[in-house]
């Protein structure tokens, strides 16, 4: 494996040349030896760093919403903070990931195919529930050996809640009005409080709206 922090500057140049190609070319018609050609490097430093181009684009996404979600997966390690308040602030750092995704592609997809589009949001949603799972997965179960959550499979709730709340702030799987959205996430919020034992109403100030 390359030394990526010792060699950042070219790697982040590999992945500025793939978002500039993306803006006006179809992923599917982008080679690597243009995402060579356009980060200025040798078509074999491309391989020095990534296997293919679908890693290449799999970092790309992973670096674009990297700040959301790193800042959600700190939220495991801080035990002070109740793990409900943590919950909605992991949900809250998926809103943030999943705006910056719909703003960032809203603004370059003006020449980008409807296929090409699915794509990365296929890619976009499977990024997100993977990366903050083992977050999510961590509070139930502290939350569990609390004593304030009731629940028998801490990973499987982390899952089902997260793939719920990234398609729906998506937008783009089942496109629904505003008002089907919130009515959907109260829905997820009180099977939560149900499934977790919890009192009616612990969970209604997790803020779930984009």
């Amino acid at each position: 494996m390359p030394d990526i922090k010792k060699n950042e500057k070219k790697y982040n140049l590999i992945l500025d040349a793939l978002q500039q190609l993306l803006e006006d070319r179809n992923i599917q018609n982008i080679s690597v030896s243009e995402i060579a050609q356009k980060a200025g490097i040798g078509k074999g430093s491309i391989y020095y760093y990534f296997p293919s181009k679908e890693a290449i684009l799999d970092a790309l996404i992973e670096r674009s919403y990297e700040q959301p979600l790193s800042t959600a997966k700190n939220l495991a390690a801080q035990t002070e903070i109740s793990p409900f308040t943590r919950m909605a602030m992991l949900f809250q750092a998926c809103q943030n990931s999943s705006t910056a995704f719909i703003k960032q592609n809203d603004s370059s997809s003006g020449n980008a195919s409807a296929q090409d589009l699915a794509f990365l949001h296929q890619k976009y949603l499977a990024h997100v529930v993977s990366e903050l799972k083992p977050a999510l997965t961590e509070i139930i179960k502290q939350g569990i050996d609390s004593g304030d959550i009731r629940f028998g499979s801490p990973s499987a709730l982390a899952e089902i809640a997260l793939i719920v709340i990234a398609v729906k702030l998506d937008n783009s799987l089942i496109p629904s009005t505003p008002a089907e959205t919130a009515d959907t996430l109260q829905g997820l919020i009180a099977l939560l409080e149900k499934g977790t034992g919890v009192v009616p109403g612990t969970l209604n100030y997790l803020s779930l709206m984009p």
